[in-house]
């Protein structure tokens, strides 16, 4: 079975245009426990979720593209973005938090931004492995899940979150590095 070849950026795409919508739901109603929180945390997963989705068409119908190795990464943070400073305005999540990971994300995409005229950074398996924490986190600090099954899920939250935080840390140490060196050994080379 052929696909468009424009399918995956295409996922890649609605997934940005998601996260507003996202966090219009999300702060809609103050954050409160009801409907409109569930179906905000919702819509977070099933958009993150398309993240393995686009890139999983992508590799197997080989139509991997440069446009869709810069705009996946863009999508995800823009999407976790806006779900950290959601929580963060609910006053669910420190602002250190958000901080933290805005600055490191912001940080490797102007970077991305910067070289691609050089050369397309795509994301690294720390930087693939950052996100699926930072998905796994964030949803489980949407998800107003205490509501069924108690206060203990808030320890399991900042757990999660914590293992996001770190991830996200070590994974911009990574990228710095990883970035150094290579230009180290294209400036051996030239």
């Amino acid at each position: 079975m052929t696909i468009p070849r424009q399918l995956p950026n295409a996922i890649t795409i609605v997934r940005i245009l998601c996260a507003p919508v996202f966090l219009w739901m999300l702060l809609a109603d103050g954050g409160a426990d009801g409907p409109v929180r569930w179906w905000a945390a919702v819509l977070f997963i099933v958009a993150i979720a398309t993240d393995g989705i686009d890139g999983h068409l992508a590799r197997k119908h080989h139509i991997v593209t440069d446009l869709g190795k810069l705009l996946d990464p863009i999508a995800d943070k823009v999407l976790t973005g806006f779900a950290f400073v959601g929580l963060s305005i609910l006053g669910e999540l420190p602002w250190w938090v958000t901080i933290v990971v805005l600055v490191r994300e912001v940080g490797i995409t102007v970077h991305r931004l910067v070289v691609a005229s050089d050369h397309v950074v795509a994301a690294a398996w720390m930087g693939k492995l950052k996100t699926l924490a930072q998905g796994v986190a964030l949803s489980l600090a949407l998800l107003p899940l205490w509501t069924v099954v108690g206060e203990w899920i808030h320890t399991v939250n900042a757990v999660t979150m914590w293992i996001a935080v770190v991830l996200t840390i070590a994974s911009g140490i990574d990228y710095v590095v990883t970035e150094v060196r290579g230009a180290a050994r294209g400036r051996k080379a030239a």
